[in-house]
């Protein structure tokens, strides 16, 4: 069986680098620690937010480690890393990240079959890696890219009847498919974590028990509010959903994630360069620049009316 998730939000972490390209391990220290102290509930490292396709396998591991050292046992932390086109490299990296003292790991469905490969191929190798890593807490991971490999409601049934998958990281941003989802797997110890913002409310009253998205890397501290607040304050939760939506469309709609949560960080009190592997500085447009800017003036009225903590960089929180 699996361990117990935390349910809540967990940010899909950005990985900072060094002016030079190599892995800031400091900088992704205080990284952690400070969503920690802005209410992240779990954090999961080393997935696409992480550019997991453009680290080396022992960068992978070691950004790993780093995560769990810092968090110092106060949240829990969840890790991928298997971008291998083999199968059997899959499972020796899925192996080797177990080791690195993580809570779960987690599979990406695109990496367990091909584009063109059809379910009982999927089915197949998930049952390969499943047996081939025994004793350890799994999750499941929808990651679009290099595309996107969204579960069938029989593929999910055995996801849930497994008993060792305690999170499914769901990005079919469709509130049609997560409530069937939600039925479906009632009761069965699966965690539903929804990836989109738009959805987010809704996916919360159909049983999703958390978010798991690229927002956390913004203002985790809003979402948080949002989780544990939908029922107690819903004209106030209503409003907060709408401004979630709308902000999420700033952070995105230009195509600079994540070098823009990387600015966005380095303006709100976590010094950080801009280096990225996944995509080139240029990226970064002006209009990207002023939209994040907008994006920080923005939250900065939302916790205000929210009770929250203006200033997280020196200890708030």
């Amino acid at each position: 069986m699996s361990k117990p998730i935390a349910y809540g939000v967990w940010p899909t972490m950005i990985t900072l680098f060094t002016e030079d390209g190599k892995l800031d391990y400091a900088g992704n220290a205080r990284l952690t620690d400070r969503l920690i102290r802005q209410g992240a509930n779990g954090l999961f490292a080393v997935c696409q937010s992480s550019e997991m396709f453009f680290l080396k396998p022992e960068e992978k591991l070691a950004l790993a480690r780093c995560v769990v050292e810092a968090a110092r046992g106060r949240v829990q932390v969840i890790a991928s890393g298997h971008t291998d086109g083999d199968l059997y490299r899959q499972i020796d990296e899925l192996g080797k990240m177990a080791e690195t003292g993580v809570d779960a790991v987690v599979l990406v469905t695109n990496r367990l079959a091909r584009r063109e490969d059809g379910r009982e191929v999927f089915s197949r190798n998930l049952e390969t890696v499943v047996k081939a890593l025994p004793g350890v807490t799994l999750g499941i991971y929808e990651c679009p890219q290099p595309f996107l490999r969204l579960l069938s409601l029989s593929e999910l049934r055995g996801v849930a009847q497994d008993g060792r998958f305690c999170f499914l990281k769901d990005v079919s941003c469709n509130a049609a498919i997560q409530q069937e989802r939600a039925a479906l797997i009632k009761g069965s110890g699966l965690g539903l974590y929804n990836a989109n913002s738009d959805t987010l409310s809704r996916s919360l009253s159909y049983g999703y028990v958390g978010y798991s998205g690229i927002m956390g890397n913004f203002h985790i501290d809003i979402y948080r509010w949002l989780f544990d607040n939908l029922g107690r304050e819903p004209g106030l939760a209503a409003a907060v959903q709408e401004w979630v939506s709308e902000a999420n469309a700033m952070a995105t709609t230009n195509g600079s994630y994540p070098i823009s949560a990387k600015y966005y960080l380095s303006q709100t009190g976590l010094p950080c360069g801009l280096s990225s592997r996944a995509k080139p500085a240029a990226y970064f447009s002006a209009a990207a620049r002023e939209q994040t800017d907008r994006l920080i003036a923005g939250e900065r009225e939302m916790r205000k009316r929210l009770g929250l903590p203006q200033d997280w960089a020196n200890g708030a929180g």
